[in-house]
């Protein structure tokens, strides 16, 4: 027996309604209280009516008794105000705490099948019976895990804000950094984005080759020998910068090519990004008056500057073909930088509009394609935009994964059910 599987009981009232103390005691549950996931009692502001006495205060829940007294309960003020310690098996005294036992008070089945699932080996524990959730169902939790997976990235949104002094144009450009890197560079995209602020970037956004220059430079990848004109021309660029804003320059060795498409280099990625800032100037306020997602994508419209149309590194030649930032490029980013930050951007100034806009945007925004993405599809929950298979992956991620189907609506309904 796990003590997840008895809170769940507890909150869904799954018991039956002849429940005694152990002193013989009737109890009724008028309110279970909620859920406390700090430390102190299990759950917080109950009312329990025992033996016709209402009482209000807290309830612990364990599988025995005599689990009280080895978490150390009886010297904790903070369980001063426990009314009702629930358990599994009773095999112990408690002194002065009703104590109410769900052994043989709840439907054997659910226990049954709650074990089965703990057990399964299957991709997600409900793959062979998930067809038999109404789509309706489905989709009203999906709605709720979008959100969720939302707020999660606006939190980590805001710790970059509080960290750039609220300047959302400099955390805009942070986010942007961040998921330009992908996973491969992701962490050196962030020292980038640490040791170049906006603002410097700013101050030449007339003049695309000194944004290329102070890019590339400070990334460390200008620190080559080249026989070529405009590596040159950078290097001299980037040395006028330098001293000019007392520059620093990360160690080239951060940067990872080995196995790695070549569009993604990030040679090619800092180029393009030296042309959006050049075209776009402050990106911020402009997705703030972007009216559908569209406007937002024709933001990144953009490409490398020519050198790069014959170069994916400096010096190395290839094929012409002009470096333009990719349609499922400017996704991730709408995805995890833009949206995140205006639903930011709304909560902060509390004006509801960005949030819903932000949502909107969401919607507008084709679904990602990824392996956990498409295994949903292959079950049955097919991701038709950027909101629902955002939802898909906060689902596997802190449901499926960790098979906390107790917690989980869908997992709820198939525990519930006749079917085995």
């Amino acid at each position: 027996m796990k003590e997840e599987f008895l809170y769940y009981l507890w909150e869904n009232r799954l018991l039956s309604h002849q429940l005694l103390t152990t002193s013989g005691l009737p109890v009724e549950i008028v309110n279970p209280g909620c859920r406390n996931l700090n430390s102190g009692p299990d759950y917080l502001e109950a009312k329990i009516r025992i033996d016709g006495q209402l009482w209000a205060g807290h309830v612990e829940i364990h599988v025995k008794t005599s689990d009280w007294n080895r978490h150390g309960h009886q010297h904790d003020s903070a369980y001063n105000n426990v009314v009702l310690h629930v358990v599994y098996e009773n095999d112990t005294t408690v002194n002065g705490i009703p104590v109410l036992v769900l052994k043989g008070h709840f439907d054997a089945s659910l226990q049954y099948r709650y074990e089965k699932i703990l057990a399964s080996r299957q991709w997600i524990a409900c793959e062979r019976h998930l067809s038999e959730v109404q789509p309706f169902s489905v989709n009203v939790w999906l709605e709720r895990m979008a959100i969720e997976r939302l707020q999660e990235k606006a939190k980590k949104a805001e710790k970059i804000l509080s960290a750039s002094h609220f300047d959302w144009e400099n955390t805009l450009y942070r986010l942007i950094l961040r998921y330009f890197g992908m996973k491969v560079n992701n962490e050196a995209f962030e020292t980038l984005a640490s040791l170049l602020p906006f603002k410097t970037l700013m101050k030449h956004a007339d003049q695309p080759t000194q944004l290329e220059a102070m890019l590339l430079g400070c990334a460390g990848l200008l620190e080559i020998e080249s026989a070529e004109d405009y590596p040159l021309l950078l290097q001299r660029e980037f040395d006028a910068m330098r001293s000019k804003f007392n520059l620093l320059t990360m160690p080239v060795e951060r940067w990872k090519f080995m196995r790695m498409r070549p569009v993604n280099f990030p040679t090619v990625r800092l180029a393009q990004l030296a042309q959006m800032i050049h075209r776009n100037g402050c990106l911020f306020s402009k997705v703030k008056e972007a009216e559908n997602v569209k406007d937002v994508k024709a933001l990144f419209d953009v490409s490398a500057s020519a050198y790069w149309d014959t170069h994916f590194r400096f010096s190395v030649t290839g094929p012409s073909k002009p470096k333009h930032l990719g349609e499922g490029t400017a996704d991730v980013l709408i995805i995890n930088a833009v949206i995140p930050l205006l639903f930011c951007y709304g909560r902060f100034h509390k004006d509801q509009s960005y949030c819903e806009k932000a949502l909107r945007f969401l919607e507008e925004t084709s679904a990602e394609d990824n392996t956990i993405v498409r295994h949903f599809a292959s079950i049955g929950i097919t991701a038709r935009n950027a909101m629902q298979s955002q939802a898909i992956l906060y689902l596997y991620h802190h449901y499926c994964k960790q098979k906390q189907c107790l917690k989980c609506s869908i997992g709820n309904i198939l525990l519930q059910s006749n079917k085995d």
